[in-house]
């Protein structure tokens, strides 16, 4: 069984799994009830996804899950469903195999059926990434915002690419990525961090605090410094993370590991 905890304050809610399976089993469930309670309301909200290594067994469960739904119900998902990416590397064009559209495609687009022109991510081979920036916010203002929003964790507690130092009114921009980063993104890049592009483009920390839910999913000891970092302190711009605090719905899914307590 999950372990539901109230932590810190009665806006957030720490569900705790033993493994990151059951832990993706758990945030899967929440997704599903979120997507049949969006259909029946005839008002789906755009998602707002994430990529990364975390979210690679979340998104083969989710597509598990939903392929089992009935045809009628699918069909309709299907035809309804909007989402918004966190980022995309500038200078790769989305058929780039490190690309995030990429990754989008082979774990969530064709695994389920979508129209690619529901998925949408950050323009990063456009020749003015600033402008592609202030483009990808117009077009999530214009869907209504974002319903719930998945984020993964940076080992410098970035979300997005909302790198430190960093405050909560950034906006959708330009960034360039810290050597960090560049070197936690090598795996997708034969394991060179030179080869990681320089900069991103990527939501801020506004539009991220503006989506209905926010669901942080941290996984593997070694994330477990940075997540206690992000917990123990609230609105430092040295842990980009540490502001999603004071959203009114925060959601955090961790495994026992990143918990700090694997094993135990």
């Amino acid at each position: 069984m999950a372990i539901i905890v109230l932590k810190i304050t009665d806006t957030i809610t720490i569900v705790r799994r033993r493994n990151p399976q059951q832990l993706m089993e758990a945030v899967v469930d929440q997704l599903e009830q979120g997507l049949l309670d969006s259909l029946e309301q005839e008002g789906f909200r755009p998602l707002g996804l994430a990529t990364g290594r975390t979210m690679e067994p979340l998104y083969a469960a989710l597509v598990s899950r939903i392929r089992e739904w009935p045809t009628d119900r699918l069909q309709l998902l299907l035809q309804r469903w909007l989402s918004f990416n966190l980022d995309e590397y500038v200078g790769l064009p989305p058929e780039h195999p490190s690309s995030f559209s990429a990754f989008m495609g082979h774990h969530l687009v064709r695994p389920l059926g979508l129209n690619p022109a529901q998925v949408l991510l950050p323009d990063g081979a456009a020749t003015n990434p600033a402008a592609a920036a202030d483009c990808f916010a117009a077009k999530i203002r214009s869907a209504g915002g974002i319903g719930a929003q998945l984020l993964g964790l940076g080992s410098n507690g970035h979300v997005g690419f909302n790198e430190p130092p960093c405050g909560p009114d950034v906006r959708c921009r330009l960034v360039r990525l810290s050597p960090t980063t560049r070197l936690q993104n090598a795996a997708a890049f034969q394991g060179n961090p030179r080869l990681v592009p320089e900069e991103a483009i990527t939501l801020g920390l506004q539009e991220i605090l503006a989506a209905n839910e926010l669901h942080l999913i941290v996984t593997g000891a070694a994330k477990a410094e940075i997540l206690r970092k992000a917990l123990d302190t609230e609105g430092d711009p040295e842990v980009p993370a540490s502001w999603l605090r004071r959203h009114p719905s925060l959601w955090l899914w961790v495994d026992d590991a990143a918990w700090g307590e694997e094993g135990q």
